[in-house]
């Protein structure tokens, strides 16, 4: 078993991109979400209601943001924001104005462009609790090829057309295990020298409706077959473990997944 991708979303609900190696923080990966598009209120967009945020890709330097051929300098402290995410209240560090009129440009909305403060602690729920960014409430999204390719195998007997990874949007993609869904058995496991635990499964919205290289609503699939076998108790379907960060230190594509403990 094995890390076959990383991928990094520097803005929370934009498009991410793939990395060879990242740093791992009590976050998450090194800038995955750590930044946001909020509204005129302070709250967050996301796919859900913004579907051709998917298609905007912004990547991170060490000290900047790069979105549409432009650099804009990261802001790591300044002026802040009121913002919400979901049920959480918070600040945000505005990005300036050169950004805010990128980024609304792009999604032809007004928007401003917000970083999670240096002294943020947002705490989260699950069997593993920790702290996260601006992510919807965990630090990682894991998920395994076996997964995918067991979703697919029942879309296609349903005379649907497969989907990729991306829909998912997952940080630590795993090859190797045998069977499908065998993430969510794992309760800590490590990866390089991150220690990961598990946090609970990933409940799935909208989103994964979404074409994420088109920004276009593409449904019903997959959320249509993973009703059919994977419909949570209190609501909704899931797919993928959510995890929070035990030890910090670097992931790189090839680690081995050593699970140190299995669900009982």
């Amino acid at each position: 078993m094995i890390v076959s991708s990383l991928v990094v979303h520097p803005v929370k609900g934009c498009g991410g991109y793939p990395v060879t190696s990242r740093a791992v923080e009590p976050t998450g990966l090194r800038g995955d979400r750590m930044m946001m598009l909020v509204d005129e209120d302070g709250v967050f967009l996301s796919q859900r209601k913004v579907p051709e945020m998917a298609a905007i890709r912004p990547r991170l330097t060490d000290d900047a943001l790069l979105h549409g051929g432009s650099v804009f300098p990261i802001i790591t402290d300044g002026p802040r924001v009121p913002v919400v995410v979901h049920t959480w209240h918070g600040f945000g560090v505005d990005q300036g104005d050169e950004a805010a009129e990128s980024f609304s440009q792009a999604l032809k909305r007004s928007v401003r462009l917000v970083r999670t403060p240096p002294d943020i602690h947002r705490e989260t729920t699950g069997e593993t609790t920790g702290v996260v960014g601006y992510a919807d409430g965990n630090a990682l999204l894991v998920l395994s090829l076996s997964s995918l390719d067991g979703l697919n195998e029942r879309i296609l007997e349903r005379g649907g057309e497969p989907v990729p990874m991306d829909r998912f949007r997952p940080n630590v993609v795993v090859s190797g295990w045998p069977e499908p869904h065998t993430e969510d058995r794992v309760r800590r496991a490590a990866i390089g020298d991150v220690e990961l635990a598990y946090a609970k499964d990933c409940v799935r919205c909208a989103v994964p409706m979404v074409d994420q290289g088109t920004g276009l609503k593409s449904g019903p699939e997959p959320i249509r077959t993973l009703a059919t076998y994977r419909r949570d108790p209190d609501g909704g379907v899931t797919f993928g473990m959510k995890a929070q960060v035990v030890r910090t230190g670097t992931i790189s594509v090839g680690d081995k997944v050593d699970v140190l403990e299995w669900r009982a």
